[in-house]
């Protein structure tokens, strides 16, 4: 056991070990894995997965939940976007994709807020492939806006083609990633293989191979913007790529708003970030170890902006605008929703508490610098609304 995590319950045990069993399974055929196809299978496997299982992951402790997302800390987060939101919609179409909705509550506030601003969309689609999650989106929708609810319906695929707005928050971070160490021999890729010491905790242990041609691509991509002194261990996400000149050949008019941490390339391979930035959310507690009890927990690791940025770019899209959750909170009003919060009465239990989580998204030691935003478009006239002041484009 890991210390200062909670012992996991019998039946989270007894899902592990299923997961367990699957993922050694495919080990012995192939001999190896690598470290993306592990966090694949630990968060997507279907019925066994953490984001495929059925445990609850969005909340507080109290709750059960492993970590909160910022619409689960005030539905203010949801009422700013919303205004940027509509500028899209208002140069496009009626049309919100939503990719990976977690508990639904931003689609709530976002279907709430676009209403209010009439800019309602005619169809709010969710991409979510979890049917437990849809479950819950699907009810806290219900409850919080019922009278939109029949606007929105979920997708097992993306659409071959839309105009609208995409949203995806948290959704880049928790993409399968490579794990790779340059040497002084050349790069190589980390991956997981059976644990041929049968007395261990863990039935599985970290190898090395030598990196594929992508990747050794990729980490040159990489070397062009910052030298990399060997030894060193960073991640690669490929799948981030891939995705993101998926939506672009997708995307016909509109834009994607991407809001996740991460840090343009030249930050995130500093020297002082060898060992990486892959990191596991369990129970509110972040711990290093992938390999703990997989399923159990959430593994994510930090967007490389730059890289997303030249994937829409490559595939014909414009850079609208890049910058930290702070600054496009404040750009989209998000101190004159606070403002409205109880305005005229006395203060409040509910105003303390906005006040409170909108100070955790907009501050510098908390997610205001951490957590990015991006727009990526096509035939959206500039500027977006959330970019106006402190744009970082020239930063990638």
């Amino acid at each position: 056991m890991i210390a200062n995590l909670p012992a996991p319950f019998d039946d989270a045990c007894t899902a592990s070990a299923a997961l367990t069993g699957l993922i050694a399974r495919e080990i012995k055929t192939q001999g190896w894995i690598s470290f993306a196809r592990y966090m694949e299978l630990a968060l997507y496997a279907p019925g066994l997965g953490y984001y495929a299982g059925g445990a609850h992951k969005f909340g507080d402790a109290q709750s059960g939940g492993d970590f909160l997302t910022a619409p689960e800390l005030t539905p203010l987060f949801g009422q700013a976007l919303a205004r940027q939101v509509a500028q899209v919609l208002a140069a496009s179409q009626p049309y919100v994709l939503e990719a990976g909705a977690g508990s639904g509550r931003l689609a709530a506030d976002l279907l709430l807020a676009l209403d209010t601003l009439g800019h309602a969309p005619e169809r709010y689609e969710i991409l979510e492939l979890s049917g437990e999650l849809r479950a819950r989106q699907a009810a806290t929708i219900a409850q919080h806006a019922p009278q939109l609810v029949s606007r929105v319906h979920w997708l097992d695929v993306l659409p071959e083609k839309f105009s609208g707005c995409l949203i995806g928050n948290e959704v880049l971070d928790a993409m399968p990633t490579h794990t790779l160490v340059w040497r002084q021999d050349g790069v190589f890729e980390c991956g997981v293989s059976l644990n041929p010491d049968e007395e261990s905790n863990s039935p599985f242990i970290i190898t090395e191979r030598p990196a594929s041609t992508a990747l050794i691509e990729a980490a040159a991509m990489v070397t062009e913007a910052i030298p990399i002194h060997a030894p060193y261990r960073n991640e690669i996400s490929l799948a981030v790529r891939a995705w993101i000149a998926e939506l672009a050949q997708r995307l016909t008019q509109g834009a994607m708003i991407l809001l996740d941490y991460g840090l343009p390339r030249h930050e995130l391979y500093h020297p002082q970030r060898d060992g990486g930035t892959v990191r596991c959310h369990y129970r509110h507690r972040v711990h290093d170890d992938p390999l703990w009890y997989p399923g159990l927990s959430d593994i994510t690791s930090h967007v490389d902006f730059t890289a997303v940025a030249e994937a829409g770019f490559d595939a014909g899209l414009s850079v609208l605008g890049y910058t930290n959750q702070a600054q496009f909170l404040i750009n989209c009003g998000i101190g004159e929703l606070l403002q409205k919060v109880g305005d005229g009465e006395t203060v409040t239990k509910a105003n303390l508490r906005a006040q409170g989580a909108v100070s955790m998204l907009l501050s510098p030691n908390e997610m205001g610098e951490l957590f990015k935003v991006i727009a990526l478009g096509r035939g959206i006239p500039q500027p977006l609304l959330g970019f106006t002041r402190g744009d970082r484009v020239h930063a990638l």
